[in-house]
């Protein structure tokens, strides 16, 4: 896929989706295909196979090229698959080579997780790898302290397609985002919903989500509000929403991803637990928190579910 046409999927919603196991605790590539599937089908732009909702980091290098091969089977054509890669440099140069040998549209480079890594080093991480990467690469940011000269050196890359950035740092990202060539990388919101509205009022384009998982037509809808200049009715969404985000946050993040994986389960596809060190299931109260929210969604027919009990009912 070309850059200019991938930089135009990064304009819409990219999806993360969870990965699926077993009984036995192995990433299960039936179900992990059938949530591809189901995000595709809803229309989401761009999909991010294995990425942080996917538990990128809980994975073998093994277990990434099963959830990639699983991605690209799911999605089937319908939308971009951008892989997830990462680890050392030269591991993830030979994630991005799979990735484009199985068929992916892009890879997206998670950040380095090194106690030693410097700024410039971690820029220098990420243009390496898209020097090498035989595929569009989006730089996948979160740490602080990047100076505006190093965010643009990074936008400005030929073979990078976006920045998704993850930090809070509306100044960094204001400052940036004209700074760069406006012909570089699309700035994409790394936030999910929940700071859309703030990120592009800063200049970003599009969003991440974990949220389609269970509620594709929320994040579309947010999308939509966005593109029309309709903060306010973006703002309304997003509210709505509240709720669901806020108990991701959990345990400072620790249950993001469960409460993903048990509104997937809840709407008729069991993905299985998270793996540690994130919170493996919810407790009871907390779960029983989550349902009644998504019964309220699914009244209002938010919910894209496989459940039969619901399916029988309509």
């Amino acid at each position: 896929m070309s850059i200019a046409i991938m930089r135009k999927a990064l304009r819409g919603v990219s999806g993360v989706p969870v990965t699926a196991y077993d009984a036995g605790g192995e990433v299960e590539p039936r179900i992990t295909a059938k949530v591809y599937e189901r995000v595709a089908v809803a229309g989401i732009h761009n999909i991010v196979a294995a990425g942080n909702t996917g538990e990128f980091y809980a994975l073998t290098p093994q277990e990434i090229r099963i959830v990639h091969e699983a991605a690209v089977s799911g999605v089937d054509g319908r939308a971009p698959v951008t892989a997830a890669i990462g680890r050392s440099l030269r591991e993830a140069i030979g994630m991005a080579r799979d990735a484009s040998a199985i068929g992916a549209s892009a890879v997206m480079s998670h950040q380095p997780v090194d106690p030693f890594a410097a700024p410039s080093a971690q820029i220098d991480y990420f243009c390496n790898l898209a020097d090498a990467s035989p595929l569009p690469l989006v730089a996948y940011v979160r740490a602080e302290g990047f100076s505006v000269a190093e965010i643009v050196r990074l936008a400005n890359h030929g073979n990078i397609a976006g920045i998704k950035f993850a930090t809070t740092d509306l100044m960094l990202l204001s400052r940036a985002i004209p700074a760069a060539d406006p012909n570089g990388a699309l700035f994409v919101c790394g936030l999910a919903e929940s700071w859309a509205p703030t990120f592009t009022a800063a200049g970003a384009r599009g969003f991440t989500s974990g949220l389609v998982n269970v509620a594709p037509k929320l994040s579309l809808a947010v999308h939509e509000a966005l593109e029309k200049g309709d903060f306010a009715a973006a703002r309304s969404i997003v509210n709505k929403l509240e709720p669901f985000e806020r108990m991701r946050t959990k345990f400072r993040n620790g249950a993001n991803v469960t409460v993903v994986k048990e509104a997937v389960t809840y709407s008729g596809l069991d993905v299985g637990p998270v793996r540690v060190p994130g919170l493996p299931r919810l407790d009871a109260q907390d779960r029983d928190e989550l349902h009644r929210l998504l019964r309220g969604w699914e009244a209002e027919g938010d919910i894209q579910t496989d459940r039969q009990d619901v399916k029988a009912a309509g």
